[in-house]
């Protein structure tokens, strides 16, 4: 258990932290953005799979990056030993992660119907979104898709929650093969996956995105729901928390400031910090599309989001009960001072 360490005439508590390389966390991990009262220990990955394979299993650390869809269904099932702060260092439109055979007929999203997809893992949080707008959005029914999972490129991978969908899908896994070789042969007609397979550059013009232009069609669907998939937030172990529940706030307020001072340093003009040409004008181009804070934190500034996301979760069977945002995070974090 962390302990309140006293140093230099000052007391601080200790704490491990696991994110991704983000550089908009860059500056916690660091150490030149700090949570008051907290010194933290960053242990900085690669990728969120090893993080949240490791933390749900075996909570390795006392803050943790960790997928959505995993942690929402922990806690609908009542089995989280975490909790969340609004915080969400990864957040992605999916269009882009919809690859499809292109010898199948398959022309638009309806097409996908009665097909055979293949999946990473049914609660895999990309996956989620992509099944919830496809539902809502396209009229795709869900239920008239048979849906395999397997490891994206290595065979064995399996689902890290319990299951339970609802009547009418239909679903098998295969721990025998992977995504990669079911699209490559032709065993599946498409695959949902927030990483390319491999099997994408094998297969050749066998193999295309769903969507041409993706991103014209996450503009299009952004503007008429206001949904921006969150797909990772940050979380607590519910131990260290209440002992020490003023971390959940302290933390909220540090990620913010480190937020708040990337937005500033990418859209400054005087040089650059992004490796891409044009890149503070194109921070100004995203900032007119989706306001002063174009990556919000938060609950009320998520909420469309986060509603959209806890609808999805529960109509495929993630949660057994429809959750709500204030549901998923600390009390402390649900509310702020006004001056």
């Amino acid at each position: 258990m962390p302990q309140l360490i006293a140093a230099n005439g000052t007391t601080t508590l200790n704490l491990t932290l696991a994110v991704c390389d983000y550089e908009h966390t860059r500056e916690i991990a660091q150490g030149i953005v700090r949570a008051d009262g907290i010194t933290l220990t960053p242990l900085v990955f690669p990728s969120i799979e090893e993080i949240t394979f490791r933390f749900t299993r075996n909570l390795e650390w006392d803050v943790s990056e960790l997928s959505f869809g995993k942690y929402i269904a922990m806690a609908g099932q009542g089995k989280a030993p975490m909790i969340a702060i609004p915080v969400f260092p990864s957040r992605m439109h999916r269009h882009s992660a919809i690859y499809i055979r292109t010898d199948r007929g398959i022309r638009s999203a309806k097409d996908l119907e009665g097909r055979t997809i293949g999946i990473p893992e049914w609660a895999q949080t990309a996956g989620i979104y992509v099944r919830g707008f496809l539902g809502e959005e396209y009229g795709v029914d869900l239920r008239s898709i048979r849906w395999v999972q397997a490891g994206v490129d290595e065979a064995g991978r399996a689902e890290k929650v319990k299951l339970n969908l609802p009547h009418g899908f239909r679903y098998e896994s295969k721990p025998e093969t992977t995504l990669s070789a079911m699209l490559e042969s032709g065993e599946v007609d498409a695959v949902i996956s927030a990483k390319v397979p491999l099997g994408v550059a094998r297969a050749g013009a066998k193999v295309a995105r769903l969507f041409d232009d993706c991103r014209a069609e996450e503009a299009r669907l952004f503007a008429k729901t206001g949904v921006f998939p969150i797909m990772h937030l940050i979380t607590l172990r519910r131990d260290v928390y209440e002992q020490y529940p003023w971390i959940a706030m302290n933390l909220f307020k540090a990620f913010e400031e480190s937020k708040q001072r990337c937005l500033k340093l990418i859209a400054d003009y005087t040089c650059s910090r992004l490796p891409l040409p044009w890149g503070a004008t194109l921070v100004e181009e995203i900032t007119r599309g989706f306001g002063k804070d174009p990556y919000p934190y938060g609950i009320e500034a998520s909420r469309t989001t986060l509603n959209a996301f806890c609808r999805y979760a529960h109509e495929q069977g993630v949660t057994p009960s429809r959750m709500t945002p204030e549901d998923l995070f600390a009390p402390e974090v649900q509310a702020s001072t006004r001056i």
